[in-house]
């Protein structure tokens, strides 16, 4: 996936070494952002580790004027066991707020459509904060349909680490 600039100057690329603290920078102006900065307790290193890893997971696109970042996209890649086919989760998508409005995160959104097309994925999917009205009404101008049928689990933390200590004790 090469990087092409746009006729105003904005580039979307994926990131590379050396981009682990743009990436970040950008993680944290979005936990900031969704009021969440106490949840994100990520360092450099660890977006180092997993965006560059030998066999990474985890990939980012860098959205940039400049050499200045302006956003990101980072996601991984999922499987649908009802179509048979991979798919990509977008875990965050973020555009700085000055730059909102010039179609950054549209072109972000489209180049991991293409991707998952490419790999004759079956579907790209993401969550949205139920009180982020401006992205949702991005997102459904894009066609996306929300999942209402769906909620949303997750075991972290404490929780996580008991239930695994579980399995150890059988």
């Amino acid at each position: 996936m090469s990087s092409v600039p746009s006729t105003d100057g904005v580039v979307i690329r994926r990131a590379r070494p050396g981009d682990e603290r743009a990436v970040h920078a950008l993680i944290r102006d979005l936990a900031v952002y969704e009021k969440l900065e106490h949840e994100a307790v990520a360092s450099v290193q660890d977006i180092r580790d997993a965006l560059f890893a030998e066999h990474p997971r985890t990939w980012a696109l860098l959205a940039e004027e400049d050499g200045l970042p302006l956003g990101f996209a980072l996601y991984f890649q999922n499987f649908s066991t009802f179509l048979g086919r991979p798919g990509i989760y977008l875990e965050d998508l973020f555009v700085e707020p000055a730059h909102r409005g010039r179609g950054i995160g549209r072109r972000l959104l489209q180049r991991l459509a293409v991707e998952v097309v490419e790999a004759r994925g079956g579907r790209l999917e993401w969550a949205v904060l139920d009180w982020n009205r401006p992205a949702i009404d991005f997102y459904r101008s894009l066609g996306a349909v929300p999942m209402d049928e769906w909620t949303v689990f997750r075991l972290a933390g404490d929780a996580l680490e008991r239930f695994a200590a579980e399995a150890k004790e059988k």
